[in-house]
């Protein structure tokens, strides 16, 4: 082989360039990350069972569904949690290369086998199930200036403007919120129900019953006479949307005309759907939210997009709301490639002064030079072939390569060099008959590299 380059220098050169374009192309489509994804898929169930007990949910939730989760593909284990404020999570654990997209689905399917058995409570809430990312990329607060809104509202506000558009930035796996958004809370006055000999199951229905959406119709649609030439649609109240509409649900009416409204027992407010929650910076309450990446997705682009999406949305905030990076992950990974960078041009240099130095040959020191950094673009292209990613361990991994191709073209060049001064060929026949040479040498170091825990225990049989 080394033969077949020599004879072909153009060939040679061609190759080289093409290498070094293809690896320049793979750098640009190669995800970066913190750490690669070695850890197993994973796919989360979680419900919620308002008002129930930790015991409640785990005998009327948690156990019904594992029960069905048996016989899915590739499932190593799962674990289930039943918590006081009614939710229930099961994280299930697949092997290690299992389609996560499939895992998904075949959860869903033994699920929806437990969803008969579960409280309505339950399936009027809904099941969720998702696949569960490694981590978070990082975490996004709205801080309020004194004065400004609530918690609550902030929380709120990232639930109804912030969420959606973010979720669909590209490469954007999820975004959890450490929150809740506004529902209106009904309290009830226990005392007050008992005086109206009223019960909070009864107050349940009736604020459903009354609290619905009702399909109105319209007047004059077909079928109709042949006279008729107008269609009007009737347009009916549908859910409330006030504390103060919902005051007026009626609770019993007496037979002497006296009524008893929800205002009589209870006390209506907006407020969080959920009081699990309490995020701050410092002392300073703020709205919370964490970014979760896509399978395959580069880490810095995704970064830079949900910054230029919060930066649009930003427009659209109360006065003195603003957004802030409660954490991120990517300054890591840009040190990482810094550091590998800043490693590359050190070797570059001292390769060029070491053969500068001894060779004496300005010419020589050219070739280790430009050796480096395209033999390292053609490991991008086979990091892209075999979907690796740009993280710590591969970027570690490629300074200590470093090493090893500055050590071959030195060797290289240095016994090309002494052909020619001690027998007195030209470049080229001194070219062949040193590759002849040193090719096993070359090949083999590598390799006894790894198997050494030295490298002054490697001794690579090579003539001169």
């Amino acid at each position: 082989m080394p033969q077949f380059f020599i004879d072909r220098p153009v060939f040679a050169w061609v190759l080289a360039i093409l290498i070094a374009l293809g690896g320049l192309l793979a750098l640009l489509r190669l995800p970066s990350e913190a750490y690669p994804a070695i850890a197993p898929p994973q796919v989360a169930v979680t419900t919620s069972y308002p008002g129930a007990s930790a015991a409640t949910v785990e005998s009327t939730v948690t156990q019904v569904i594992e029960q069905q989760l048996t016989g899915i593909d590739n499932l190593l284990y799962f674990t289930s949690q039943s918590a006081s404020d009614g939710s229930s999570a099961i994280t299930l654990t697949f092997q290690s290369g299992t389609n996560p997209d499939i895992a998904a689905v075949q959860t869903e399917n033994r699920v929806s086998l437990a969803q008969p058995r579960l409280p309505a409570e339950v399936n009027q809430q809904g099941l969720r199930i998702a696949k569960v990312a490694a981590g978070f990329l990082g975490g996004i607060g709205l801080v309020s200036a004194p004065g400004g809104p609530s918690a609550e509202e902030l929380n709120n506000i990232v639930a109804s403007r912030v969420l959606d558009p973010i979720q669909r930035v590209p490469g954007v796996g999820a975004a959890v919120q450490f929150g809740a958004e506004y529902a209106m809370r009904i309290w009830l006055d226990p005392d007050k129900l008992k005086a109206y000999n009223l019960s909070a199951s009864a107050v349940l229905a009736a604020v459903q019953s009354q609290n619905a959406q009702f399909p109105s119709g319209s007047i004059g649609s077909w079928p109709s006479l042949s006279s008729q030439t107008t269609t009007a649609t009737v347009t009916a109240e549908g859910r409330f949307t006030s504390p103060e509409q919902f005051e007026q649900i009626l609770l019993r009416t007496d037979p002497n005309g006296a009524s008893v409204r929800l205002r009589d027992v209870a006390r209506v407010t907006l407020g969080a759907a959920q009081y699990g929650f309490e995020t701050s910076v410092g002392t300073t309450p703020v709205a919370a939210f964490g970014i979760q990446l896509a399978p395959e997705a580069n880490a810095l682009d995704v970064s830079r997009a949900v910054t230029e999406k919060m930066n649009a949305i930003q427009g659209s905030f109360p006065a003195g709301v603003k957004w802030v990076w409660a954490w991120d992950s990517t300054p890591f990974i840009r040190v990482a490639i810094r550091e590998v960078l800043i490693t590359l041009i050190e070797a570059v240099v001292l390769v060029f002064l070491v053969m500068l130095v001894f060779l004496q040959n300005f010419r020589a020191t050219l070739i280790p030079t430009l050796v480096v950094p395209s033999a390292l673009l053609g490991t991008l292209i086979g990091m892209y072939a075999v979907g690796f990613s740009i993280n710590q361990l591969s970027l570690f991994a490629m300074v200590l390569a470093i090493g090893i191709v500055v050590d071959d073209a030195i060797v290289v060049v240095e016994a090309v060099d002494r052909i020619m001064r001690e027998e007195h060929l030209p470049p080229k026949e001194a070219t062949r008959k040193a590759m002849q040479q040193i090719t096993g040498a070359i090949v083999a170091s590598p390799r006894c590299w790894r198997r050494c825990s030295s490298r002054a225990r490697c001794r690579p049989a090579a003539p001169g």
